[in-house]
This record gives structure tokens, C-alpha cells and sequence, in this order.
């Protein structure tokens, strides 16, 4: 288990930066109707927001919150963009992203101080 942890925080720009490239794509992609996936849509983007933040509030570099700041910003340009590209923009969706940071935040937050008994 330390081993992935150690190599999340290492490769942490990486993984990241991949997150963020999938959930653009996905984000902004035109489709002529959503998929029926299972789950809630609000549940979807904590997840993926969480999973976007938890590397870096893992590894904790140099400006991470302004980094959690970007990515907090970032969809928020989803959501106004999604509308142009047969997509639903919604303030929840942002929302449920700025609390799926948090939740990656607590997790990291969490990990690191078990690791460090």
C-alpha cells in the first residue's frame, strides 16, 4: 500500500494532468443524448473531482491550493461551456465538483497523517 501511495506522490503532475484531460473530454464532448449510466450525476462529478485533486493534495506541492483552485475554475468553464456543445450546464454540477475537491483534499489529508504514525 505505501508503495502506490509513494508513487502517486511522485507521479502526481501526471496523473493528475490525465484526470483532468478525461473529464475535459467527457465534459465537452457533443453526444446526441447522455449515456444511461448508473448512479447520480452529482455522485459522478464528486468522484471525478475527487479523484483529479487527491494526487496533488497528496503530494502537496509548491501552490497545490491554487492548483484546487484552477480545477475548482476549470468546471466552472465546463459548466458554462457545455450549453454550446449539446450538453447540460448546471451550478450543481459545479457544486458537486468543488465538494468532490474537498473530498480529495480530506482523503489525502487523511492518508498522510496514517503514514506518518
Amino acid at each position: 500500500m505505501l508503495q502506490i501511495i509513494q508513487f502517486i506522490k511522485q507521479q502526481w503532475w501526471i496523473i493528475s494532468a490525465i484526470i483532468l484531460l478525461l473529464i475535459t473530454l467527457l465534459s465537452l464532448t457533443p453526444l446526441p443524448h447522455l449515456p444511461a449510466v448508473p448512479g447520480s450525476d452529482k455522485v459522478h462529478h464528486l468522484l471525478s473531482y475527487g479523484a483529479l485533486f487527491f494526487p496533488i493534495a497528496l503530494a502537496r506541492p509548491k501552490g497545490w491550493i491554487w492548483i484546487g483552485v484552477f480545477f475548482f475554475l476549470w468546471s466552472g468553464a465546463i459548466e458554462l461551456i457545455q450549453p454550446y456543445v449539446n450538453r447540460y450546464g448546471e451550478l450543481l454540477d459545479m457544486l458537486a465538483n468543488g465538494v468532490g475537491l474537498f473530498c480529495g483534499f480530506v482523503i489525502a489529508l487523511l492518508i498522510n497523517m496514517a503514514i506518518k504514525k
